[in-house]
Formats: C-alpha cells, sequence, structure tokens
C-alpha cells in the first residue's frame, strides 16, 4: 500500500453539509434552526454583552445604589520590585516596552509603578509612571536615574495641606463689641456780619 492510502485511510468519510431553509418537511426549514423571532435569529448572530438578559433590566440596574466607591475612579499600575531590576546590563535604560520583552509586565496598557522591595547595584536609567520614596532613593544611590514618561527627573508633589479644626472652646469666646464710630463734628460757620444800615 502507498503512503497516499496510509494517508487517506485516516480521513473521516466526507459529510454533507445540511441543506437550511430547503422545506418543512427537510426538518431545517422555515426558520432553519434558528428558532423564532429575537436577535438570535437575525444574520450575523446576537452579540451579547456582559450581565445582558435578552432584554430584560439588567440585574445592577434593578438593584439599589447604596454609598458611594472610588474604584472606578482609581489608578491601576504593573508592579516591578527593584529586585527584578537587578537582570539588566549596568548602564541600561529601563522603559515598559523593556520591561514586557523581560516578561515584567504583560503589555504596555497600564502605568509601571517601581517599588523598592529588594537592593539594586546596577546604574539604571529607569522610565516609569510611579516610584515609592525607597525605591527612589535606591535608583538614585546606585547613580542611576528615576524618571517620568517625558524622560525627566521624577519629582513628587508636594505634601497636600492638612486640614486642621478649629478649637470649639476658642470659637466660643466672648466676642469684644466694637466701639461705635465717632461722628464727625459739624464744620464751623464763619460769624455772620451784621447788616449794613439802609440809607434813609
Amino acid at each position: 500500500m502507498s503512503m497516499t492510502h496510509e494517508i487517506t485511510a485516516l480521513v473521516p468519510r466526507y459529510k454533507r453539509g445540511l441543506r437550511k431553509g430547503r422545506g418543512e418537511s427537510s426538518g431545517h426549514g422555515k426558520t432553519s434552526g434558528r428558532g423564532t423571532k429575537g436577535a438570535g435569529a437575525r444574520q450575523g448572530g446576537p452579540h451579547w454583552k456582559t450581565g445582558h438578559e435578552g432584554g430584560q433590566t439588567v440585574l445592577h440596574r434593578r438593584l439599589p445604589a447604596r454609598g458611594f466607591s472610588n474604584n472606578n475612579f482609581e489608578t491601576n499600575w504593573y508592579i516591578v520590585n527593584l529586585s527584578s531590576l537587578e537582570q539588566f546590563q549596568d548602564g541600561a535604560t529601563v522603559d515598559a516596552s523593556v520591561l514586557e520583552k523581560a516578561n515584567l509586565i504583560p503589555d504596555t496598557k497600564l502605568g509601571v509603578k517601581i517599588l523598592g522591595d529588594g537592593a539594586l547595584t546596577k546604574k539604571l536609567t529607569v522610565l516609569a509612571g510611579w516610584y515609592s520614596k525607597s525605591a527612589h532613593q535606591k535608583i538614585t544611590a546606585a547613580g542611576g536615574m528615576a524618571q517620568n514618561l517625558k524622560a525627566e527627573p521624577f519629582v513628587f508633589p508636594k505634601p497636600k495641606k492638612v486640614f486642621v479644626k478649629r478649637d470649639p472652646a476658642a470659637a466660643k469666646k466672648e466676642k469684644v463689641p466694637k466701639a461705635a464710630p465717632e461722628t464727625p463734628a459739624a464744620p464751623e460757620t464763619k460769624a455772620e456780619m451784621p447788616a449794613e444800615p439802609k440809607p434813609e
């Protein structure tokens, strides 16, 4: 037996495809196996999104809203520790694309935050979106540079002013009444001259 017969012997028999929409007697007529009406019966198929309930009001809209959360507004980072940067050569420039090639982050969709876990002995130029204070100190102490995404030296923002509440005892102090403003004195008028006698 030739090699061709050995290959074709393993191939299953050709199965004829179903001919849909060819009359009710075929078993796949009229709706062609798509059911009746709705998005699933239309061309292109249904495209269900997460939580979709077929047009019914979804669960997260039927439940009441309680409280407030900042989860939707938080900034997410890919975390990289200093111990992971030891694998790079001395004097190298490390950014998100380099970290992705080294399999330290999955992709470049999010920003990178460098944390100070571990020791760093290499002189590296690191470009990241944020640094912890310990990581920033260790990078500069090793002779490297910690830069932001614009290749500028990273600078921590100034601390916000802490709101200091007023002392309730001081607020209840009696207010000193203000002195009434002095009324200005009326300007002195010149003495009226005696009228001259009329000639007779």
